[in-house]
């Protein structure tokens, strides 16, 4: 099982730094995110600063980017970081695309899907000399003169990976993706009983395997090697649950546990600005439902018994601690 970190500072000027320490510890991977950065100009920052981990975002909100623009950002961090890089998509929520990005929300799978094969398309015209003549519901992209094309890559093509939650999108996963980026908001359950099925829809759609597709998942963290400690990291990430149980989209994982009025409860709340009574809504059980819960010594049996035989690689993301330095040991224990 590869062990990722996150890139949690996102921050170019402090993103040479963040990936060398993950590679000396032995991180498989760093990945970025849709934050108050830009997520790609820390993985150029990285690229030139580390020689072994994979360099991914998880995510970059696709929507808000055209697939021209990600097809070149993508081909151009696979060359820097020379055949290392991960090109990480999600759609977000409508709210973000129109009021934040203004941006175009429709049909999100459906969108999703055409906008992984016209990436494709792009990268074939470049990578293969393929003639560029993609048309599609929602994009359009038939020229490609010599001098706008880089030609073929020498560290092969980026992969893409897709985050999916409802099995709609997730079956997109299956379809037309490389992976598929589990949202850290996720329990067994659900994944057991919505997301697999779902990304073997998709799988049988082009005759794929299983083992074609890399499932990887985030996973919250809360661990202390003293009661206080622990009981702080705890509220940390119930304050973390809380905020993504509040969003309709993520709804349906609720609903797999019989929960599904408490996402109406908490979104409410939400609009009052309620966001620490929030935090009291998430019992341990649901917790422990979601989270990684545990002393250091506990955490990376913990993991390998839940996600062994569902992922291929986890992103450790804990609220309070996120000095990768502090997971040294379930890296190393896991990655052996």
């Amino acid at each position: 099982m590869k062990i990722d970190g996150t890139l949690l500072t996102a921050n170019p000027s402090e993103a040479a730094a963040a990936a060398r320490q993950l590679e000396e510890l032995g991180y498989s991977g760093g990945f970025s995110f849709e934050g108050p950065h830009d997520p790609f100009l820390p993985l150029c920052v990285a690229a030139e600063n580390t020689e072994r981990i994979e360099l991914g975002t998880a995510i970059a909100v696709a929507f808000a980017r055209n697939p021209m623009n990600l097809a070149q950002i993508a081909y151009d961090l696979q060359l820097q970081s020379q055949g290392r890089f991960i090109l990480g998509l999600g759609s977000q929520i409508r709210p973000h695309i129109e009021k934040r990005f203004s941006a175009t929300w429709s049909k999100p799978a459906a969108r999703m899907r055409e906008m992984v094969l016209a990436i494709h398309a792009i990268w074939r015209a470049w990578h293969e000399g393929e003639k560029l003549d993609f048309r599609g519901e929602f994009y359009t992209h038939t020229l490609m003169t010599p001098v706008f094309n880089p030609g073929p890559n020498p560290f092969g093509l980026p992969k893409i990976y897709l985050a999916g939650v409802g099995p709609v999108m997730t079956e997109v996963v299956g379809e037309v993706a490389d992976g598929y980026l589990v949202h850290p908001f996720h329990t067994l359950e659900f994944l057991e009983t919505v997301s697999r099925p779902a990304l073997d829809r998709g799988l049988e759609k082009t005759g794929r395997g299983r083992n074609e597709l890399t499932v990887s998942c985030q996973v919250i963290l809360a661990c202390g090697t003293t009661d206080e400690e622990l009981e702080r990291t705890k509220n940390a990430a119930k304050a973390q649950i809380a905020f993504y149980g509040s969003t309709p989209a993520y709804r349906p994982v609720l609903e797999c546990i019989g929960l599904g009025e408490l996402q109406n409860e908490l979104n409410v709340m939400s609009k009052s600005g309620k966001w620490l009574e929030m935090t009291t809504k998430i019992d341990d059980a649901l917790l422990e439902e979601i989270a990684i819960v545990g002393s250091p010594d506990e955490i990376a049996t913990k993991i390998r018994n839940r996600y062994e035989k569902l992922a291929d690689r986890v992103t450790l993301v804990c609220p309070v601690a996120p000095d990768p330095a502090q997971w040294a040991h379930v890296v190393h224990e896991l990655s052996s």
